[in-house]
């Protein structure tokens, strides 16, 4: 059965509208009307039981605050740990370019020549940049993730071949987790820790992502207890709960898929790379080359054979491709982002971008997965919404 709830009843945290420190709280519905009333026809429509909203400029919190429920009868709250899904990925692909500004790594380096077994059925060719890019090409098979041991999840990756017809760095495929689990054994077999400590401890903590993890330590995961976010999936207008909240999930690293966190944190990320690498504080997490080289197109005009649209990447994040098709881009910014806008969605749920022209950032992570062309539509609304309240449709470009 659906449920209606008020946005009001139900408004969590407070909208503040010049800095974190010292402005007065502004109720949401003010002063982001609109967005307001998209969410709340999400809910009523069944699109989601709730949803987390965060939104700043020039650094600044504008906005922090969820709406609905977690499950039935408990409000999601702003802290709750919502599921990122591959909105995540960058994180991994910042931990990446860590790597390669220590000079551990180069972008140009195969793939099999830090993972000897990786150059079998035709992917010895296979560059890490290739996989940050979507252009690697591993044909899809079941990882057996969580329930594999991560050992034998990647020699069942390493031992798959290229999809068919597939010129690495040319052709074009998203990659939901297969490449991000090959990309974290490189980090591991170079480092010696595992993708999630690499991603906790030098991009996370730095950035004060408290709450955020990869996977959620056992005792961890029993004391968060209701600040589980709950991810469902709605079939026949009947919300079913995924089993990503569970503790067999939680635990189980997937660099691709598996962060979680309250939707704010995620916003810090995008507010350091608006900073060219650096915190709030000032100290340097990414090299402005780095955070250049990640937002800059490096796959440009091509066809998507996963999204079926052509789409531009930088290194592990998407880049504002509206010159595509406004209306058409899968997991976009909305109407109004400006060319260079970067970010990345998470499957039918969640989304965070930056807009460099406008100093924007937006992280919203709804807790109901309706099927691709309902969600794309909701966040190309919503997305569209936040712009037109904070009166941000004008400006030098038309997508």
């Amino acid at each position: 059965m659906l449920v209606s709830v008020s946005i009001y009843q139900l408004m969590y945290a407070e909208v503040r509208v010049a800095s974190r420190s010292d402005s007065m709280p502004t109720p949401p519905e003010s002063l982001l009307p609109k967005t307001c009333r998209l969410l709340q026809e999400g809910i009523d429509r069944g699109l989601h039981l709730g949803a987390q909203v965060y939104i700043s400029r020039d650094g600044n919190e504008l906005a922090n605050f969820a709406v609905g429920e977690n499950s039935a009868g408990e409000p999601l709250g702003r802290d709750v740990l919502c599921a990122w899904l591959s909105s995540g990925k960058p994180l991994t692909a910042a931990a990446v370019m860590q790597f390669v500004e220590r000079g551990k790594l180069r972008l140009e380096d195969r793939v099999a020549a830090i993972i000897p077994e990786f150059a079998v059925k035709g992917k010895q060719d296979v560059t890490i940049f290739h996989l940050l890019t979507h252009t690697g090409g591993l044909r899809p098979v079941v990882s057996g993730w969580p329930r594999k041991s991560w050992e034998e999840i990647i020699a069942k990756i390493t031992g798959t071949s290229l999809r068919m017809d597939w010129e690495p760095g040319e052709t074009a495929a998203y990659d939901p987790g297969l490449s991000w689990m090959i990309l974290a054994e490189v980090l591991r077999r170079i480092d010696g820790r595992l993708v999630d400590e690499i991603v906790r401890q030098d991009v996370l903590e730095p950035l004060g992502m408290a709450d955020c993890w990869m996977a959620i330590p056992k005792h961890l995961h029993s004391a968060y207890g209701n600040r589980i976010g709950i991810l469902y999936n709605i079939v026949d207008e009947q919300f079913q709960p995924t089993r990503g909240h569970e503790l067999e999930y939680c635990q189980s690293p997937s660099p691709g898929g598996s962060m979680r966190g309250p939707i704010s944190q995620l916003g810090l990320f995008y507010e350091m790379l608006l900073r060219r690498g650096a915190t709030e504080d000032g100290r340097q997490i990414l090299p402005a080359e780095s955070v250049k080289a990640m937002t800059s197109r490096q796959r440009e005009g091509k066809f998507d054979r996963t999204f079926q649209h052509q789409l531009d990447f930088g290194l592990g994040l998407m880049i504002n491709s509206n010159q595509y098709g406004a209306e058409t881009v899968p997991y976009g910014f909305g109407r109004h982002a400006s060319p260079e806008t970067i970010g990345h969605g998470g499957a039918q749920s969640s989304i965070a971008f930056a807009d460099p022209e406008h100093q924007l950032v937006v992280a919203v992570a709804a807790n109901g997965c309706p099927g691709e062309e309902l969600h794309n539509e909701r966040f190309r609304e919503l997305n569209s919404a936040i712009y037109e309240d904070l009166g941000l449709t004008t400006s030098s470009h038309k997508n």
